[in-house]
């Protein structure tokens, strides 16, 4: 699915919020790499699970074309920042709810880059009548469950030593979910 193009003024920066293009594999490649190796936040560690331009390409082609997915990247002077995903869930059961994953440079940490993509990707599911968006977050990431709390994430379940990390030790996992409201 394709969104309207918008640009956002927060906190002393002006960045662009758009639908992820064909035309953007190779920064995508670079930019997911990187954010792995920024922090422990993510599922990866620096180097593992890479996705190649090749990779990014499959996908923004199936983003387009199924109306239950979304992929929105973040630019800020011609440099992509950050970008965010969201997938409805194929089998007829789970077919309400769709996964949703997002990640920012570090150095953009904090300018309200991830507030405004989740509520694009939220105005979006209500739209496309995606009842349940849920996500797993480490439960180490304090800032970012507060943020997903602010704007209507419950949390709904803990995976205890989910996590092993390079240095031995384990971490929980918070999953958490936003219904639609039915107003």
């Amino acid at each position: 699915m394709i969104i309207e193009t918008k640009h956002i003024s927060s906190k002393s920066i002006t960045w662009t919020l758009r639908s992820a293009k064909k035309s953007d594999a190779d920064a995508l490649a670079k930019l997911r790499r990187q954010i792995d190796c920024e922090t422990e936040f993510l599922d990866r560690e620096c180097g593992e699970g890479v996705l190649t331009a090749t990779d990014f390409i499959q996908i923004i082609e199936t983003d387009r074309l199924e109306s239950g997915h979304l992929f929105l990247v973040a630019e800020h002077e011609d440099k992509l920042i950050g970008f965010t995903r969201c997938e409805r869930k194929p089998l007829n059961r789970f077919n309400h709810q769709a996964d949703f994953g997002i990640c920012i440079l570090k150095e953009y940490w904090g300018y309200g880059i991830g507030r405004h993509l989740i509520s694009a990707v939220l105005t979006w599911a209500d739209e496309t009548n995606i009842e349940k968006v849920m996500l797993s977050v480490v439960e180490a990431n304090e800032s970012a469950i507060k943020l997903y709390q602010s704007v209507g994430f419950k949390r709904e379940g803990l995976l205890l030593k989910d996590r092993k990390h390079a240095d031995g030790r384990y971490h929980n996992t918070v999953l958490m979910g936003r219904m639609r409201s039915s107003g």
